[in-house]
């Protein structure tokens, strides 16, 4: 479904999952302006309407234990991964937890909201925003790019949307399989920075090190150059460049 304007496709699905009958899964909602998008911890997001994907899919994974709900995660940022791949090639990364970055800027990025049921994720809402046809960004976000300043030319918002769409489902489809390990090893293969010397900033100060890993539970794994393994939750940790 697409509508013109709303303050987020998150929320938007949200209100729809509470007060109508059942959804399927698979809704996607997809906003032509979304002017109030988040990311994680409530960090808002910038799209110019009409130019960008902006969206949200409905899963539900009764199927995969709340100790599991990284893997989720890994599957749609792998999914969002894949469908761009062909497009940019090997300049692009999956920056720890879940944004897609190309070379050292942010092309998109995601916010996972799951409704916990007892042991198990009853509904999960994926929002998707990725930059596609913007030529440019606010002098805050200096970090953004979009594929268009990439390669020059303008993509159909429809047809890539079909394409993450596919991958996604592909990669969730290989959860609900149990092929958990498969869905983990490509997300630590195609990671920002992987075993890669760095600067990283903690609450404990400016550090050098490298990422290690990722546990199942989907902490980040630094290796300081003292050579411990050093774990890091969401907004404990700070790449540097």
């Amino acid at each position: 479904m697409t509508i013109q304007q709303v303050d987020s496709t998150n929320n938007y699905l949200k209100q729809l999952v509470s007060n109508s009958k059942p959804l399927i899964e698979g809704t996607v909602i997809m906003a032509v302006d979304q002017y109030a998008g988040r990311g994680q911890h409530q960090n808002g997001w910038f799209a110019e309407p009409g130019k960008n994907l902006t969206f949200s899919i409905l899963l539900k994974p009764s199927f995969l234990p709340v100790s599991q709900q990284f893997d989720l995660v890994r599957a749609i940022s792998l999914g969002v991964f894949d469908a761009l791949h062909p497009l940019l090639g090997d300049g692009l990364t999956i920056k720890w937890p879940n944004d897609i970055y190309y070379g050292n800027r942010k092309l998109g990025g995601m916010l996972i909201e799951n409704m916990i049921q007892g042991l198990q994720i009853k509904n999960s809402i994926a929002g998707i925003g990725i930059n596609i046809n913007q030529e440019g960004f606010p002098e805050n976000l200096p970090g953004a790019i979009s594929v268009k300043q990439i390669l020059q030319q303008d993509y159909d918002l429809k047809y890539l949307l079909s394409e993450i769409c596919r991958h996604v489902e592909a990669y969730y489809l290989s959860l609900k399989a149990d092929k958990i390990s498969l869905v983990r090893n490509k997300y630590l293969s195609r990671l920002y920075r992987l075993n890669e010397e760095g600067e990283f900033k903690s609450k404990e100060g400016r550090f050098s090190g490298m990422i290690h890993r990722v546990t199942d539970s989907g902490l980040l794994v630094v290796k300081n150059n003292k050579g411990e393994d050093l774990e890091f939750s969401l907004k404990e940790i700070e790449f540097l460049h």
